[in-house]
C-alpha cells in the first residue's frame, strides 16, 4: 500500500497529459516516477545477478545463504525509494531551487559541481553520521535493525538489504544523494541528465556493495593502486557487516583510511573472493543434490533469482506475472536450445552443503517423444558432473525419474556401474508419507495410478495390513503381476476395478493419476483425496477434502534456506527431496532406483523421523 503514496504524482502527470494532449516529457512529476521505477529496477538487477548461482557461486564473499527471517525483515526494503521520491516532489514544488523550473537535458558544469560536493560533503558527512550510528544509544534505536536483518554472525547481505533501515537512515541517505544535486542546481548548472545519472549511479554502487558477490577485479587495484581508496567493493562492505567496527565509508575507502577505520583484511578478502580461493565465500562442491526440472512457464518465474517476494512464498499464479509470460516463454526456448543443468538454490544442514540443480526442461517437454533422448542426456550429464565433484547422493525429482523416460533412474546406473554418487528416486519416502497419512481405521481405499512405481508399493503395503485396495487399471496383466508379488494370504485384498463407479462407497481415494471433475464426482461426500500426481488435481468438490503432495519439513537447524520449493510451505520439501536427504545422512551406500522395495518403507520412515524431518 505504500505505493499509493505516489498517487498524487500520478494525478499531476495525468493532469498535464490532459492539458497538453500528449505525454508531458518535460514534467518533473513524470521524471520522478520514471526515476523511482529505474532505481527499483537497479536494485532488482543486482539482486537477480547476485542470486544467479550458475554465474556467481565462485565469487561469493560470504558462503551462507539468506533465510526467511531476513527476507521478512527486509520485506519493505523499497520504502526509502518512496520517501525519497516524495521528498523530491516536495523540492520540485517549492521555491527553494528556482533552477528546477527550466528543464535542461545536459550541462557538463553540473557534473563537476556534483562530483566536488559528493567527495567534499556527502562522503565525509555520511562517514561521520554512520560512525555515530554505531555508538550507544543511537545504534540500538536507529541502526541495529539494518545489521540484525543480515543472516547469522557472518552478516550475509543482499542488494535489497541496502534499502532496509529506519527513517533516520533513509534521511541520511537522502542527504548524501541529494546534496550534490541541490548544489548543482543552486549553481545554475543542474540538468535532467545529471539527476538520472547521479541517482542511478548512487543506487548502482549501493546495490553492488551489498551484493555479496565480488565483481571488482583486484587486478584493477594492482594496475592503479589509488583506485582502492576511491571505490569500495562487496568484500569491503561485508567486513563492516561482520564486525561493525570498521569500513564505515559510503563509497570511498579514503575516508576510512584517513580516520583509521579501514580494515586491513579488505584487500586480501577481495582477492580471495574474486578468485574463488580459500578465505572467500565461494560455494564448494555439494554433498547432496536434488535434481529438479521446471514445471511450467508460470512457475519458471518462481526461481530465487527473479523476485524474492515470490520465491519466498509457495508458488501461486499471480496476475502480476502475466505481462512477463512472453519473456519467460522466450527463456524457455533459449534453455531448450542451448542450456545445461544449472544451480538454482542451496542450504546447509548440519554443516553439509545441499544444492538444488535444475534440468533446463519444462514439464510438457517430458511427454514429447522427440525430447526424450535430449532430456536423458541432460540428466546423465548432471549425474556425471555430480560424480566428478564428489557429490555423495543425487536425488531425482518428479519427471526426471519417470518410468517411461529412464526406468526410474535405472538407465544411468546400469550404463555407468562405476558411479560413486548414489542415485536415488526418493519414492520410498514418498510412499511412506502417503501411507502414514491414512487413518488407522480405514479398511478400504481406492487407488488410481495403481500400476505405477508408487501405486504398486502403496497397494502391496496396504494389502499386507489387511486393507482392501481397489486398484483402478485397465491392464489385467499388470494388475495380476502386482497381485502375485503380494503374500498369498493377502492377494485377495487387491481388487482390480475399471470404472470410477466402483469407488462410490469408498471415502479414501489415493490419486496417482489426474482426475477430471466428472471423475471426482463418483467419490462419496466426505472423501479425502491423498495425492501423488504432478501437478496435483484441482479440488472441485466442496464436500470433500484434498491433501497436498507428499512432503516433509526439514529439520529446524537448516541454514540459509530462503525459497519455497514450488507449492510447498516454507521449510517444506517434496518427499522425494526429503528421501534423498535421509539417504545421504544415513550414509546408505546403495542406489535407490527402479521399483520400490516395500520392505524398506518403514525403515526409511523411521530414519526420516530420526534425522529430524517431520510430516507436514
Amino acid at each position: 500500500m505504500q505505493y499509493a503514496l505516489l498517487g498524487p504524482l500520478v494525478w499531476k502527470v495525468a493532469q498535464e497529459w490532459r492539458e497538453q494532449g500528449a505525454l508531458p516529457l518535460g514534467s518533473w512529476w513524470l521524471h520522478l516516477l520514471a526515476l523511482f521505477a529505474a532505481r527499483g529496477l537497479t536494485y532488482q538487477f543486482w539482486f537477480s545477478y547476485a542470486n544467479m548461482l550458475f554465474f556467481t557461486r565462485r565469487r561469493r564473499v560470504v558462503a551462507d545463504g539468506v533465510d526467511f527471517r531476513q527476507i521478512d525483515a527486509e520485506w519493505d526494503w523499497d520504502n526509502f525509494l518512496v520517501l525519497q521520491t516524495l521528498i523530491g516532489a516536495a523540492v520540485v514544488n517549492s521555491p527553494l531551487l528556482p533552477g528546477l523550473r527550466q528543464l535542461c537535458l545536459w550541462d557538463t558544469r553540473g557534473w563537476a559541481v556534483a562530483l566536488l560536493l559528493h567527495v567534499g560533503f556527502s562522503e565525509p558527512v555520511y562517514y561521520l553520521a554512520h560512525r555515530a550510528l554505531h555508538r550507544a544509544p543511537l545504534f540500538a534505536r536507529y541502526h541495529a535493525a539494518h545489521h540484525h536483518s543480515s543472516s547469522g554472525a557472518a552478516g550475509v547481505t543482499q542488494p535489497l538489504t541496502a534499502g532496509f533501515g529506519t527513517p533516520l537512515e533513509a534521511l541520511l541517505l537522502t542527504l548524501a544523494l541529494g546534496a550534490p544535486l541541490a548544489g548543482a542546481f543552486l549553481a545554475g548548472a543542474g540538468s535532467v541528465g545529471l539527476v538520472y545519472a547521479h541517482a542511478l549511479a548512487f543506487d548502482y554502487l549501493r546495490a553492488m556493495g551489498y551484493s555479496n558477490v565480488e565483481v571488482v577485479s583486484p587486478r584493477a587495484f594492482q594496475a592503479f593502486p589509488p583506485l582502492r581508496y576511491l571505490l569500495y567493493t562487496p568484500s569491503y562492505l561485508s567486513l563492516h557487516h561482520r564486525d561493525r567496527r570498521s569500513n564505515f565509508c559510503l563509497f570511498m575507502p579514503a575516508t576510512d583510511a584517513a580516520c583509521g577505520t579501514l580494515d586491513p583484511r579488505s584487500w586480501n578478502l577481495q582477492r580471495a573472493a574474486y578468485d574463488g580461493a580459500a578465505g572467500g565465500g565461494a560455494l564448494g562442491a555439494p554433498e547432496f543434490v536434488f535434481l529438479a526440472h521446471v514445471v511450467d512457464i508460470m512457475s519458471s518465474m518462481h526461481v530465487p533469482f527473479v523476485l524474492r517476494s515470490l520465491s519466498s512464498t509457495p508458488f501461486a499464479n499471480h496476475f502480476i506475472l502475466l505481462p512477463f509470460w512472453p519473456v519467460a516463454f522466450g527463456f524457455m526456448l533459449l534453455m531448450w536450445c542451448c542450456s545445461k543443468t544449472f544451480v538454482v538454490s542451496f542450504y546447509y544442514l548440519r554443516g553439509h552443503l545441499h544444492q538444488t540443480w535444475c534440468v533446463p526442461r519444462h514439464g510438457f517437454q517430458y511427454f514429447l517423444p522427440a525430447a526424450k533422448k535430449g532430456i536423458n542426456h541432460q540428466i546423465e550429464l548432471a549425474i556425471l558432473r555430480a560424480d566428478r565433484m564428489g557429490v555423495k547422493v543425487l536425488s531425482l525429482a518428479a519427471l526426471n525419474k519417470n518410468e517411461a523416460l529412464n526406468g526410474g533412474g535405472t538407465l544411468f546406473v546400469n550404463k555407468h556401474p562405476e558411479l560413486r554418487v548414489r542415485v536415488v528416486h526418493g519414492n520410498t519416502l514418498t510412499a511412506a508419507v502417503i501411507l502414514n497419512e491414512i487413518p488407522s481405521n480405514v479398511r478400504e481405499v481406492f487407488l488410481t495410478g495403481a500400476t505405477s512405481k508408487l501405486g504398486r508399493a502403496i497397494a502391496l503395503y496396504l494389502c499386507r495390513k489387511k486393507i482392501r485396495v481397489l486398484m483402478f487399471t485397465m491392464s489385467s496383466e499388470r494388475f495380476v503381476k502386482i497381485q502375485r508379488e503380494a503374500p498369498a494370504e493377502c492377494q485377495a485384498y487387491l481388487v482390480q476395478v475399471t470404472k470410477y463407479q466402483a469407488a462410490q462407497g469408498c471415502g479414501t481415494w489415493i490419486v496417482g493419476k489426474w482426475l477430471s471433475p466428472r471423475e471426482q464426482r463418483w467419490a462419496p461426500p466426505g472423501t479425502h483425496f491423498h495425492q501423488f500426481v504432478v501437478p496435483p488435481i484441482i479440488g472441485f468438490r466442496r464436500d470433500c477434502t484434498y491433501g497436498k503432495l507428499a512432503a516433509m519439513r526439514l529439520p529446524k537447524d537448516v541454514r540459509g534456506l530462503g525459497s519455497c520449493e514450488y507449492t510447498m510451505e516454507r521449510g517444506v520439501v517434496h518427499a522425494c527431496h526429503a528421501g534423498g536427504v535421509v539417504h545421504f545422512h544415513e550414509g546408505w551406500g546403495h542406489h535407490e532406483v527402479g521399483a520400490i522395495d516395500v520392505d524398506r518403507i518403514d525403515v526409511v520412515w523411521r530414519a526420516a523421523l530420526k534425522h529430524g524431518l517431520t510430516p507436514v
